[in-house]
């Protein structure tokens, strides 16, 4: 099997570790967080080159609403930068913008922001970018559960039609194929609550490599280890 056919359709990434750059380099944390956006720029890059179909980057999570003021308010003004700033290379490159997470705890600019990039590139087919923004794994199961409890009080469902293809129906982006690779940088071996429904036969890709200094070659590395693998999926 040559290396296109071994490429993972869809990588996940988990991108750990900008504070702790940023106190490595006795800087702001901000700072850590505007290089992350670099490596994220550098993760997109490298996966056009290798052929990826999507990429789903942990930008935000609903616990990180938790984190101080300033920082959150810091984090929300780079977003918006980011958007303004990227708009033109996603057209540029065929790069589809997507949204997963409970968009509407967003600031309002960030929301429209975030609408007109995606209304803009949603024809686009050579990388879907899916940004999670106030996303949690549990939190987007509790709103498909939610959404199912509403189909079944109009009697549209019935609960023996609920099975794993239902549910999955009514996750936040049920056309997206579950993660096939998932990175995580600095070195934590947990999933931080993300896409635990969807990873459950993803490969994970832990390096002690903080996301700041997370390159193309790194990316590389992952995309080279996951070639590596015989997946299963609980078959001998």
């Amino acid at each position: 099997m040559d290396d296109a056919a071994r490429t993972p359709r869809h990588v996940a990434v988990i991108m750990d570790g900008n504070g702790r750059w940023a106190a490595k380099n006795h800087l702001p944390r901000l700072k850590g967080h505007e290089q992350g956006v670099q490596a994220a720029k550098a993760a997109i890059r490298a996966a056009l080159d290798h052929g990826v179909e999507y990429l789903t980057l942990y930008a935000f999570s609903v616990e990180n609403w938790k984190r101080p003021a300033a920082e959150v308010s810091g984090l929300m003004a780079l977003l918006q930068s980011t958007l303004q700033h990227q708009a033109e290379e996603y057209l540029k490159q065929g790069i589809r913008l997507r949204v997963i997470g409970r968009i509407g705890d967003l600031p309002k600019p960030i929301q429209q922001s975030l609408s007109e990039v995606m209304e803009k590139t949603r024809h686009h087919t050579r990388l879907q970018l899916i940004m999670a923004l106030s996303y949690g794994g549990r939190a987007e199961i509790v709103d498909a559960v939610r959404r199912l409890g509403d189909r079944l009080c109009k009697g549209e469902i019935k609960p023996e039609e609920i099975d794993e293809a239902v549910i999955s129906r009514h996750l936040y982006a049920p056309d997206i194929p579950d993660p096939d690779l998932l990175i995580r940088t600095s070195g934590e071996w947990r999933l931080s609550n993300f896409l635990l429904w969807q990873c459950s036969y993803a490969e994970l890709y832990v390096t002690p490599v903080l996301w700041p200094d997370f390159d193309e070659k790194e990316f590389f590395r992952a995309i080279e280890d996951y070639r590596r693998r015989h997946r299963r999926f609980g078959a001998v």
